[in-house]
């Protein structure tokens, strides 16, 4: 996006997408996050670090004036966000925590949520909708067609056989087939079973009690 029209675009933002920008940066001001080395900066250090493309004088100035600055270079966090197999690898790719996303407090060493809640940010990604700037924000499960991919990627997942999952199942799922088998045989097997139990005097001194377990 041109600079004449990055501040066109500026001009006409509501005062609410003005403050977020200014704290977060847009993510489209560091395409190379990826390819550097990590280095740990907090939201306010990657804020101070950062020059925000659009700065604005008071609202009471009714000629206020809007100048375009550029953009040093910034190292990202490094990956403290929890690793949700249906969040994209790009939404931690930040100078800064995804104020979208919980993420870990080195200095406490806890946890701490996301500084927006969903309700916020529904909100804001419709405010930016409305402006075409929803591309800027960072990357948020309320973002247009992200439920949309989750149910893409949900639907091609076949239970039990591990197909669309990193986990394939739990142990009685993943021991269903071998069960079954099992008892397939044993119905099989059952009337030379019956007639061993009646020859060996219904019981006495068996040895072969049959097992559900699988093998």
């Amino acid at each position: 996006m041109s600079a004449p029209r990055t501040v066109e675009i500026a001009k006409s933002l509501p005062p609410r997408l003005l403050r977020f920008f200014e704290k977060y940066p847009p993510p489209a001001l560091f395409p190379d996050l990826a390819s550097r080395p990590s280095n740990l900066l907090s939201t306010s250090q990657a804020t101070a670090a950062t020059t925000t493309i659009i700065s604005t004088t008071p609202p009471t100035d009714t000629n206020a004036q809007m100048k375009e600055t550029s953009a040093p270079e910034v190292l990202p966090v490094p990956s403290n966000a929890p690793r949700n197999s249906n969040i994209p690898p790009e939404a931690h790719n930040l100078p800064y925590p995804n104020p979208f996303l919980p993420h870990k407090n080195f200095a406490t060493g806890r946890w701490q949520g996301p500084a927006y809640g969903l309700r916020k940010q529904a909100d804001l990604v419709k405010l930016a909708s409305e402006h075409g700037v929803v591309d800027l924000l960072p990357w948020t499960i309320k973002k247009p067609g992200e439920k949309e991919r989750l149910r893409t990627e949900r639907g091609l997942q076949v239970k039990g056989t591990g197909e669309g999952q990193k986990v394939k199942g739990k142990l009685w799922e993943r021991t269903l087939k071998g069960r079954l088998e099992m008892r397939r045989q044993a119905m099989l097997n059952m009337p030379a079973l019956i007639q061993e139990w009646k020859q060996k005097g219904h019981g006495r001194g068996w040895k072969k009690w049959p097992s559900g377990k699988a093998k």
